[in-house]
């Protein structure tokens, strides 16, 4: 029966059934139940198939006329057969979840029942090539800072940087350097595999700092002999760029926990979870196994590295739980240059024995790594926004006679089936307007990386992900801007020219609501696009951290007095004074505060409005700024995430009316030229690990009660242990 001659009601039924199973009933079903997932699985893909069926035998096989106008169609239903394709494989993936941390808790409880001499040796590698101190200093004190007594902490630098040699030699890590930077950072960890000799290696990427806790909760899942490799989720404590440049950092997590919240849970119930570069561990045995070296014939080489220790028989177990904590890529340059090394690396397991394609893997192993979602996920973002347009401006269909009730019938169906059913699975981690945004902006710089390596697979340059300072200078991205901007004009007048009579070019006016609707959905996400290219100003250096404890202030003329922390980073706090900060000096005035696990650190009085004083501290390299950086980047203060679709979309509509970023020509543009930094000789430098002259957790353990006065013996500062400033040229 056509849909156009079908009753109100029944027109209609098929969404309001759908919205109600999907948003109503499946929310409620027990998930951690096979059989909830696989009812899931099969409602969503039996609305699909209806509507695949409606596809393609009747808008597409009778279609007739010019061969541009029946490629085009037959080119939007490749498009969207690529898209089903990725979503029928994460369906798949959905079909199973794990969750690991029951079992680290036993593992955790097992290793610290254990003498000291019987836990395994494991060397902690951090490779390095550019990365500024104010970075590397973090990720080098928490690797110390680890819970565990046989480790050894590794600093891999590719940069050769005198100063970053003389760091590691003031707090006791190992620090290598090699002859030349062949295979970038693969080749790195795999000449310092050549130094060392531990049972386990861990990597940490420069900007990423482990918890204390790091190995006591990893290292016991080894006791499989099938496991190979332990990933840990990444997990960050900044604003990646859709946070910070839609002002959104309190309502929306960042981009990429559906992938490590959701996503990798599941591919760990297949036994298909991968080593993601940082955050992992790695059993030796298993290296050596594979010719004792990561692979180097991909820029990606951890995801390369899991499956061909799959080909061996070992297996990469996923515990998702934050033991790692890190630095999202602050602007959209460095999100590009990391996003574009990840599509071409997927891209080149293609072409190699050991990827997707090659012998020695199940059905469903090639499925989860084959690289589908780079593959769809630009195409499918910018036909969503191009197809509309061309229609509007030419009259030429991406489908042949569709009408409003059909669409009813069939396709909105499908979308609420589509979105219900991951909505069910990940109900905090995917939101639908954020995730076509996300897909829109990535779609115009990562759709021609994808498809040049696809015609040339190697070739390409490993590029670093710019960190720190370097990476927050004020910018806007004019090659997302002006496309999204131009496309956003070309779809607004479109749709006023096909209003005017006179000047319509679409032929079918029973079209023209549904093409309404679909530019309107488009202007409002080539909006945001807009504004995610707009790099928002980055207001502190240094990353704030919300804590409530209390904290003593001493002034300069000796009053005492006492308040709340609210936040703190490692260059200032934000207090509550019990009393009024009146009572305090000027702005600028000199004070010591005391914050638990740190002892007394050097301040000065930045702004002042009733109770709340917001100081800043003069922490020079010292055991006291050692022991903060311990404090909040080894304990994640994280704020949990709680976010849903609804409350999301409702912020970022909000935001459209209250955003009040740069315009593009009032933005500064290129990097400052950097004068070549000092570097050591190009040879194989070893410097060996050393115990640390600083019992950090003890001294923090000491420093956790606030002194009854400020004269009392070893609450101050500890003689002898206030490391000499490092002179940086």
């Amino acid at each position: 029966m056509h849909a156009t001659t079908l009753p109100l009601f029944q027109l209609f039924a098929p969404t309001l059934c759908l919205f109600a199973v999907m948003y109503f009933l499946a929310p409620t079903l027990p998930l951690g139940r096979a059989w909830a997932r696989v009812a899931i699985f099969v409602t969503v893909w039996l609305v699909v198939a209806r509507y695949l069926e409606w596809r393609i035998f009747a808008t597409v096989l009778p279609a007739s006329g010019e061969w541009y106008e029946v490629g085009w169609i037959w080119f939007c239903l490749f498009v969207e057969l690529l898209t089903f394709t990725d979503q029928f494989i994460l369906y798949l993936t959905f079909l199973r979840r794990t969750d690991r941390r029951g079992e680290a808790d036993q593992h955790e409880r097992r290793l610290r029942g254990l003498p000291n001499d019987a836990l395994p040796s494991v060397d902690v590698f951090i490779p390095t090539y550019d990365e500024p101190l104010e970075v590397l200093e973090k990720t080098i004190t928490g690797a110390l800072c680890l819970d565990y007594p046989n480790f050894q902490v590794w600093v891999l630098d590719d940069g050769r940087r005198p100063w970053l040699r003389q760091l590691c030699e003031h707090k006791g890590a190992g620090y290598l350097t090699r002859a030349d930077q062949a295979n970038a950072k693969a080749g790195n960890i795999n000449h310092a595999l050549t130094k060392s000799n531990g049972e386990f290696f861990v990597i940490f990427d420069a900007d990423f700092v482990p918890q204390r806790n790091f190995l006591m909760r990893t290292i016991g899942f080894f006791a499989d002999p099938r496991i190979g490799i332990v990933q840990i989720p990444h997990t960050f404590y900044n604003e990646d760029p859709m946070q910070a440049n839609l002002g959104l950092h309190r309502g929306l997590p960042d981009e990429q926990r559906f992938f490590f919240d959701s996503i990798m849970p599941a591919r760990d119930g297949w036994d298909g979870a991968f080593c993601c570069g940082s955050n992992s561990v790695t059993r030796r045995a298993a290296l050596r196994s594979v010719g004792d070296a990561l692979p180097t014939q991909s820029i990606t080489e951890d995801i390369l590295l899991t499956m061909v220790l799959l080909r061996k028989g070992y297996i990469t177990r996923y515990l998702s739980e934050p033991l790692a904590i890190g630095l999202a890529p602050e602007s959209l340059t460095a999100f590009f240059v990391q996003r574009k090394r990840w599509a071409r690396g997927a891209i080149q397991t293609l072409y190699l024995g050991d990827g997707p394609l090659g012998p020695g893997l199940s059905l469903m192993h090639r499925l989860l790594f084959f690289p589908t979602h780079w593959l769809s996920m630009g195409l499918r973002a910018l036909m969503v926004v191009v197809v509309p347009i061309v229609f509007m401006w030419t009259g030429i269909t991406p489908v042949i006679d569709v009408t409003p009730e059909s669409v009813f019938y069939y396709l909105f169906p499908a979308i609420l089936a589509l979105n219900g059913g991951i909505s069910c699975f990940a109900p905090h981690e995917h939101f639908p307007l954020a995730a076509q945004v996300s897909a829109t902006i990535q779609s115009f710089k990562l759709l021609p990386v994808v498809l040049a390596t696809l015609l040339k697979p190697k070739g390409h340059v490993f590029k670093v992900t710019p960190k720190g300072t370097a990476a927050r200078r004020l910018s806007y991205a004019s090659e997302i801007f002006w496309p999204a901007a131009i496309l956003m004009a070309l779809t607004v007048v479109g749709l006023v020219l096909n209003t005017i009579p006179e000047w319509r070019v679409i032929d079918h006016p029973a079209a023209l609501p549904m093409v309404a609707f679909w530019s309107v959905v488009n202007v409002v996400v080539l909006f945001f696009v807009c504004m995610t290219s707009l790099q928002a100003r980055m207001p502190r250096g240094e990353e704030r951290f919300v804590i409530d404890e209390p904290i003593l202030i001493r002034t300069a003329t000796g009053e005492r007095l006492s308040g709340r922390v609210k936040d703190v980073s490692l260059s200032g706090a934000g207090i509550l004074l019990d009393c009024d900060a009146n009572s305090l000096p000027g702005r600028g005035a000199s004070l010591h505060v005391h914050v638990a696990q740190v002892g007394w650190i050097d301040a000065s009085v930045m702004q002042q409005r009733g109770q709340f004083v917001g100081v800043q501290f003069a922490l020079p390299p010292s055991l006291e700024r050692d022991l903060l950086i311990r404090k909040l980047f080894t304990g994640a203060f994280l704020r949990k995430n709680n976010a849903v679709a609804c409350s999301v979309n409702r912020a970022m509509l909000k935001n459209i009316w209250l955003m009040h970023t740069p315009l593009p020509s009032l933005i500064a543009g290129g990097a400052k030229p950097v004068p070549p930094a000092e570097r050591l000789p190009a040879e194989s430098l070893v410097i060996r690990p050393r115990p640390p002259a600083d019992d950090w957790g003890r001294l923090a353990g000491v420093r956790s009660v606030h002194p009854t006065g400020f004269a009392e013996p070893g609450m101050g500062r500890v003689a002898g242990t206030v490391l000499e400033a490092i002179e940086l040229t």
